[in-house]
């Protein structure tokens, strides 16, 4: 099975002509630029998805600073994380991620991921705001904002449920069948975190599309080949409000996408469109052969290598929103003396800490 081949396929720039997204490849490298490798639906399929980007990086000569990955990423680390995925028990697999958490494997670039509707859910419950599910490799939480050198990206794990978007995540192991379902259903305390952001960001991340999103892109190429899209994209069901909510609010220059296992790309225009403010969205498929999961993204403006770092805007939001619901926010919030702790605290940790 030629990773090769898919891989190398989408080694881009983006230009943007006639409404239509093309992502073009091109060959010449910049080796102080950062190049990010961006994967649809993971589904554990670490091995591949890691040999695809040494395929590429080889035949290319450029070398692959950090992976983004848009869900579905199946951090099973043994059976109980199985059993707590949600989806048919036929389709319930080890895959490969178990080695990178045993240490019998080192992720060799540095991979950040958000959660699906497929995930190991007695897993990623121990990490509620994220951190490292194995060397290399982070999660960002039910919603989460990092920095990776001078890249800020911000991400939202599941996929949006209107009957659980108003609830509490109140999820605990053991899960029953309701709650293996439920536990990756977005809520609106988490969409209400990433909609106080005020600093500039770069990458937005959702599992499902924001939507509305097809309206922005080659809407007839996707129904040619997703014809059964046709019916939510009519009734205005195909993908997630709160997502474009996010999208919208924030304006990050890319936004990437999984979920709906095809390529697809837009621009959503921001604003006046003479003063040409756009989001580039990218929904990009599961790793299969012949299938278009990965795309490769040269950063000129952004210096490599990177390091992953929290974001101090962030943690100030999480430390004043903790143990909030939705009518928490009707209260005044002093982001300001949350800022100064998190300075504080941060400036007060030993070096290396």
């Amino acid at each position: 099975l030629s990773f090769e081949r898919i891989a190398t396929s989408a080694v881009a720039s983006v230009l943007w002509r006639s409404g239509r997204t093309l992502w073009r490849s091109f060959h010449r490298a910049r080796p102080t630029n950062m190049r990010i490798a961006v994967e649809g639906c993971a589904h554990g399929a670490l091995d591949d998805i890691y040999a695809a980007i040494a395929a590429a990086e080889q035949r290319n000569n450029f070398k692959v600073d950090l992976l983004i990955c848009c869900g579905d990423f199946q951090a099973v680390r043994n059976k109980s994380d199985l059993d707590s995925m949600s989806c048919p028990v036929k389709y319930r697999e080890m895959n490969t991620f178990y080695k990178y958490y045993s240490g019998e494997c080192v992720a060799p670039v540095l991979t950040i991921f958000i959660g699906g509707n497929h995930e190991a859910s007695d897993h990623l419950w121990e990490l509620p705001y994220g951190g490292w599910v194995a060397p290399n490799i982070y999660y960002l939480g039910y919603a989460g904002v990092i920095r990776v050198g001078d890249l800020r990206i911000a991400g939202i794990s599941g996929i949006y449920k209107s009957h659980d978007y108003r609830k509490l995540h109140s999820e605990m192991p053991p899960f029953d069948d309701k709650d293996v379902r439920s536990i990756y259903h977005i809520r609106q305390v988490d969409v209400m975190r990433l909609k106080m952001l005020r600093e500039p960001l770069d990458v937005g991340l959702s599992h499902d599309w924001p939507v509305h999103v097809t309206d922005f892109g080659d809407k007839d190429r996707l129904l040619r080949t997703k014809p059964f899209f046709r019916e939510d994209i009519e009734k205005g069901e195909l993908g997630s409000p709160p997502a474009m909510e996010i999208l919208n609010q924030l304006q990050p220059r890319y936004w990437f996408s999984g979920h709906m296992h095809v390529m697809f790309a837009a621009l959503i225009p921001h604003g006046d469109p003479a003063a040409g403010k756009a989001t580039r969205f990218l929904a990009l498929d599961k790793c299969l052969p012949g299938h278009r999961f990965m795309q490769f993204i040269e950063l000129s403006e952004l210096q490599a290598p990177p390091d992953l770092c929290y974001d101090e805007e962030w943690l100030a939001i999480l430390k004043e929103t903790h143990g909030f619901d939705e009518r928490s926010f009707k209260r005044p919030i002093n982001l300001a003396a949350a800022r100064t702790f998190v300075k504080r605290t941060l400036t007060a940790r030993p070096e290396g800490a």
